[in-house]
């Protein structure tokens, strides 16, 4: 035995290596695979957002190359009353993160039950985020109206003695429009807790089932804490969002009244679009984009994921 086992041996090393084909290594297949979507940020994110820094310095006027001229762009745009309010609705805007967070978070717990029917309230919360603005636009306008829906059922409850301006009120049209943007963002979010919800593991809870922990106990101890990375995810993107809201704004008061509801990105796309006066509006941008990063590293600071 031993002797065949030796020829084998001998036999085996006596035999040719079979050649092996060269292979890419694994991080160059990674960046080829990688390079179609970076040309495409490439092309219209990086590229943009650099060019359009660079005018936020210069003056601009399209038909002629653009002329440096330093920080005069911004040096005016924080002398126009209309951008300071612009930038403190956009900051008053941030009142609605923590509700949103709330509610969708409640949603969330709700929906998360296997209860008859739970799939059509799913949907149900879900429908306004898939519903174009300009339909939640028309239909919000009309129930804001003062002869609208609004106005009527608090009539009615006699909590009213007159209709009341909603969206031509200058003291509460901006709150008007953040409360849309609100019933928009609810079932977004909710969507997001409830695949945080169902991600954590049943044995955890059962497990403090067993230990005797009642249900808020469970889910201030378990649920809250398990959950912090997707708090994490919803609060970055729903200040972002509070911070680059535009579409309520352009659909529902442009502005009005009296620029009592414009906002950061509002006084951007308006000096852009309407104005053409490019330089101010990149100028804006560029502000409102720092504010954001600012906010966005806030809650990165105050939020963080601790069972990981």
């Amino acid at each position: 035995m031993d002797t065949t086992a030796d020829a084998l041996e001998g036999t085996a090393m006596k035999m040719p290596s079979r050649p092996r084909g060269w292979r890419l290594p694994s991080s160059l297949q990674a960046w080829l695979f990688l390079t179609p979507a970076l040309l495409l940020l490439a092309a219209f994110t990086f590229w943009p957002v650099l060019w359009g820094s660079y005018l936020a310095f210069t003056e601009y006027k399209v038909i002629t190359p653009p002329e440096w001229v330093g920080l005069k762009n911004f040096q005016e745009l924080f002398e126009d009353e209309v951008f300071l309010t612009s930038l403190k609705n956009s900051l008053l805007y941030l009142l609605i993160v923590p509700f949103i967070q709330l509610g969708a978070l409640l949603l969330a717990v709700l929906v998360n039950n296997s209860l008859p029917g739970i799939r059509f309230f799913r949907a149900a919360f879900y429908v306004p985020v898939v519903t174009s603005v300009s339909v939640v636009g028309i239909m919000w306008g009309w129930m804001y109206n003062e002869q609208g829906l609004i106005n009527a059922v608090l009539q009615w409850l006699r909590l009213i003695q007159e209709p009341i301006g909603w969206l031509t009120d200058d003291r509460i049209a901006l709150f008007a429009v953040m409360f849309v943007t609100m019933w928009r963002g609810l079932g977004w979010y909710m969507v997001l807790y409830l695949a945080g919800l169902q991600g954590i593991p049943r044995e955890v809870e059962e497990a403090a089932i067993l230990d005797g922990a009642n249900r808020w106990q469970r889910f201030w101890r378990i649920t809250v804490p398990m959950l912090a990375p997707t708090i994490l995810l919803c609060s970055v993107l729903s200040t972002l969002a509070a911070m680059k809201v535009l579409e309520e704004v352009l659909i529902l008061t442009q502005g009005g009244p009296i620029s009592s509801t414009f906002t950061g990105l509002y006084y951007a796309y308006d000096m852009g679009i309407r104005s053409f006066n490019f330089p101010r509006a990149l100028a804006a941008s560029l502000v409102v984009s720092v504010f954001c990063i600012l906010v966005a590293g806030l809650n990165f600071k105050f939020i963080r994921p601790r069972h990981r």
